[in-house]
């Protein structure tokens, strides 16, 4: 048996006696309170992943590698809080993460596996995820309650209120929310149905970042902005604390309506980045004159803007079915900052419950994605370009489209089994390459 089996079965046993022994507390452990002053839960998750051998008329240094793939991600996470005074809540969450992705994350615009971006190889590591305040100014218009949750405290909130969350945490922790598409531990897995592909929202290569988010909720409506730190070059793990030169802004407002008695939302986004990045014109100006393929490593020299406009709905039709569409169109003139590398994004699907079959929390999710690029960014790539995750050396430009279907199984409380599969064309937009499968089983508890 070669170490690598041996290796990869250590982890694997590893991680599914972390999954059973994170499990059963679930079974035993109190409800929370109505009111909470403190809190602390805890998650575990393993995502297996296997991808066979696809077609593949030439492979690049970037390219999705086209024999047979296994990648995994574990990542377990403690969710820590209290209240230090009226109206504030402080968090602070640990999290250890492991794994291995396809290609080194590589050859696709829309990964298979939204958990991938926080781990850093095979061996465990631990790092600070977020460590964050929020205080909430009550404003009359009523009360409701508030439930215990990941990062939330049980208790009641004025209908009308504004909320400040300053610190380090994600942006997607306060913008973009779905109901049925947001979460890959537990929902869908792709980095498309976890937000707007197209959203280079700042943050640094694992997703996080520092800074302020504010949320004034009136009646239906909610506005939202803030601002964010990203890394200090494009995709990478430092952080570029200099938040009032470079940054990533962004603003949204909700509505929530009825259609048919059953409830909805909307939600506009409008996001724009300040940076250090290439332009891709750049780069295919600068390889022309001097003869050699473009590379935008030669011409990051220079802060850009970049920026987008998206908008996100949630529609219940029953108690049990909803469905979700998310549409972004980004500039594409620069290189991705870091998030992935897409311009135009849309995708949309529904949300089954198991009620029908007497399955109350189980879950089924079906969603389709379409990923584009930009002018600027498919002739680097058809150039020869190579950029941070897609380069084929050369491109036949179609757009990536990909289907996903998952089983959501609850085993027992507080603990979840899935199975998923995506169907990917044309991926990182090449039709000389693909289709592939990706096959998924993910191991999900959480008290």
């Amino acid at each position: 048996m070669s170490m690598s089996i041996l290796l990869n079965r250590r982890c694997l046993n590893g991680s599914l006696w972390a999954f059973i022994g994170a499990a059963l507390p679930a079974l035993v452990w109190a409800q929370s309170p109505e009111v909470e002053d403190w809190g602390a839960k805890i998650q575990a998750t393993y995502l297996w992943q296997k991808k066979p051998g696809f077609n593949a008329a030439y492979s690049g240094p970037n390219s999705l590698r086209p024999d047979k793939e296994i990648s995994y991600t574990f990542t377990t996470t403690a969710y820590l809080g209290f209240r230090p005074w009226q109206g504030g809540e402080l968090y602070f969450n640990p999290e250890v993460t492991q794994g291995e992705p396809f290609s080194n994350l590589t050859g696709l615009g829309g990964f298979t596996n939204g958990e991938v971006t926080r781990v850093a190889g095979p061996n465990p590591k631990a790092y600070r995820q977020r460590l964050f305040l929020r205080q909430t100014w009550n404003r009359g218009g009523g009360e409701e309650k508030v439930e215990s949750d990941i990062n939330q405290l049980a208790g009641v909130v004025d209908k009308n209120r504004f909320v400040l969350t300053a610190g380090n945490f994600s942006t997607l922790d306060v913008f973009d929310e779905n109901a049925y598409a947001k979460d890959p531990r537990i929902q869908f897995m792709n980095w498309g149905n976890m937000t707007y592909a197209a959203y280079d929202y700042a943050a640094d290569s694992r997703g996080f970042g520092w800074g302020f988010a504010g949320e004034w909720y009136q009646g239906d409506w909610v506005l939202r902005f803030g601002r964010m730190t990203g890394p200090k070059e494009p995709n990478m793990l430092p952080i570029d604390h200099s938040i009032g030169k470079h940054y990533g802004d962004q603003v949204e407002i909700e509505h929530a309506h009825e259609i048919g008695g059953q409830p909805g939302k909307v939600r506009v986004l409008a996001w724009r980045n300040r940076a250090v990045l290439a332009r891709y014109r750049d780069a295919i100006n600068y390889g022309a004159a001097h003869g050699e393929a473009p590379d935008i490593f030669k011409v990051r020299n220079g802060e850009q803007i970049k920026y987008g406009l998206g908008v996100n709905i949630e529609q219940a039709l029953s108690s049990n079915l909803g469905v979700f569409l998310r549409a972004m169109q980004a500039d594409g003139r620069t290189e991705t900052w870091a998030f992935t590398e897409v311009d135009q994004s849309l995708a949309g699907g529904l949300s089954i419950k198991g009620s029908a079959w007497g399955r109350t929390q189980d879950v089924v999710g079906l969603a389709l994605m379409r990923n584009g690029l930009s002018r600027d960014r498919r002739e680097y790539l058809e150039a020869g370009g190579i950029s941070f995750f897609i380069g084929d050396g050369r491109l036949n430009y179609r757009p990536e489209t990909i289907a996903e279907a998952y089983y959501s199984l609850n085993v027992v409380k507080g603990a979840w089994i899935t199975l998923d599969a995506q169907r990917i064309l044309n991926p990182a937009y090449n039709a000389d390459r693909g289709p592939l499968t990706v096959g998924s089983i993910r191991l999900h508890t959480e008290f």
